[in-house]
């Protein structure tokens, strides 16, 4: 009875886990893409061939299309389906007036907090970035510039604070990819070096200037003009 009881009660557990294992799988694998600008802004997300590509149930599908949608880079309109979010250019100057005002004002907390160990992540990420920028890689170069912003406001241990700037961020990169330019970017978008610095010496009246006039820069390099998205094989984009 022991044996039957443990099988009883360990085999509804099971298919949740797995099912929602694969929820996260699916949702980060599509996430990716779309920040890494494999799936274009204003890409349709068909719930039928998004299922038969990952060999799973429309219901997932929906569930994390659903879950993308809460992060702001996909979005669902009835009767018409899911597509990557194709950020206006009012929305785009809103999305980064919200990262200053975030990130600038996060500055004096991640000062008090910051470890050795934080502080070599960010070196590493933005010696990473600058590599991608020389070698003219500028999809890895945004994506890296991404992560180094996740990874400092990672240093609050802020939970809701954490998830605020990744949507952030997640949106910011569909906004360059929509209104970017081909050219290469600004000096003072090349790496986060003299930022790290002012951080490594406690400097927060430095530090929030420079991470005020850098988002500045960013979006000042943007070029708010439609552009057409790609169609795209999602068997090409996530295999």
């Amino acid at each position: 009875m022991s044996d039957n009881k443990t099988m009883t009660d360990s085999s509804p557990k099971k298919t949740p886990s797995i099912a929602k294992t694969k929820d996260t799988e699916i949702y980060q694998s599509i996430y990716d893409a779309i920040v890494d600008h494999r799936l274009a802004p204003g890409s349709k997300l068909p719930e039928d061939s998004l299922a038969e590509t990952f060999g799973v149930s429309r219901t997932i599908i929906r569930k994390v299309l659903l879950n993308l949608t809460h992060g702001g880079v996909v979005t669902s309109t009835p009767n018409r389906g899911s597509r990557v979010a194709h950020p206006t250019a009012k929305e785009g100057k809103e999305v980064f007036a919200s990262r200053r005002l975030v990130e600038v004002a996060a500055i004096p907390l991640i000062i008090e907090k910051l470890t050795k160990s934080q502080l070599g992540e960010l070196k590493a990420i933005d010696t990473a970035q600058k590599d991608a920028q020389v070698a003219l890689d500028q999809h890895n170069a945004i994506r890296l510039s991404g992560k180094f912003h996740e990874a400092l406001i990672a240093v609050t241990d802020n939970k809701i604070l954490i998830e605020f700037i990744r949507n952030l961020i997640s949106q910011s990169s569909l906004i360059v990819a929509v209104y970017g330019s081909t050219q290469p970017q600004l000096p003072s978008c090349q790496g986060h070096t003299n930022f790290l610095t002012l951080l490594e010496a406690g400097d927060v009246v430095e530090s929030q200037e420079w991470m005020d006039t850098h988002l500045q820069d960013i979006e000042s390099s943007l070029e708010f003009s439609p552009q057409k998205a790609d169609v795209i094989s999602f068997a090409k984009v996530f295999f």
